[in-house]
């Protein structure tokens, strides 16, 4: 929220906050599950009053922002628990979009992993030019319980160890070539939470994949996947 110059020691001068500078544009709030309760009162007020005020001065101060958030807990149950604020909640759940974690969607795991070797080829200009085959499939394999962040941190630990060409199995970290920590196949693929919410959609969209990968968050190429993997392909030809 900013400080005004004097607010406490060392502000020697006065400073606009992150809503202030968002004015007329976009906050993201990462992590939101995890904001303190006293924290979660002055964003309450930002979001009912559009106004916030800096440290060490009473002078509200107009914001106009968007704000989008984003949380890996379960907010209803933080609300049950009294660790999140109920009238909060509703106000930021106005949208919400559901992302699953990297084990319900392991096709994505490639392309991300593409992405992450691009952004380091631009930065360091190093000589990993892919990934071979079969440590792509240990990387799908794998259970990801730190998601996107796990993954990316494995790809950093292989570009240390890959001296050039593609990573391969003996780059990845030990925790994903052995077999424990491998995704194993689902017991009752029926009552998988992924295959639940991609049927709910396309009952809600009258079996129109372009809609329903709308209301999913995906794109139609994403979702033809995934009804391919799940055996829904013949769920709907539209």
């Amino acid at each position: 929220f900013g400080h005004v110059r004097g607010a406490y020691t060392g502000a020697d001068r006065s400073r606009i906050g992150r809503f202030e500078a968002a004015h007329g544009g976009t906050i993201f709030l990462d992590e939101i599950g995890d904001v303190p309760p006293s924290l979660q009162v002055k964003l309450l007020r930002v979001l009912e009053e559009k106004e916030i005020e800096r440290v060490g001065d009473h002078t509200p101060v107009a914001v106009d922002v968007r704000i989008i958030t984003a949380t890996h807990r379960n907010l209803e149950e933080w609300i049950a628990r009294g660790l999140f604020r109920e009238d909060l909640y509703f106000r930021i759940n106005v949208f919400p979009i559901h992302v699953p974690p990297l084990r319900e969607r392991p096709e994505d795991i490639p392309v991300i992993v593409r992405h992450f070797l691009a952004q380091d080829r631009q930065r360091n200009a190093c000589g990993v030019t892919g990934i071979s085959p079969e440590a792509a499939r240990l990387l799908t394999a794998y259970r990801w319980p730190g998601n996107v962040r796990e993954l990316r941190n494995a790809v950093e630990y292989a570009l240390v160890l890959c001296p050039g060409g593609e990573i391969r199995p003996e780059h990845l970290p030990a925790k994903i070539t052995s077999t424990s920590g491998a995704c194993p196949p689902p017991a009752d693929p029926p009552a998988s939470p992924e295959r639940e919410r991609i049927l709910e959609a396309m009952r809600k969209t009258g079996g129109n994949r372009t809609a329903a990968a709308r209301l999913l968050g995906i794109s139609r190429v994403t979702l033809w996947k995934r009804l391919k993997r799940l055996g829904l392909e013949r769920t709907s030809e539209r």
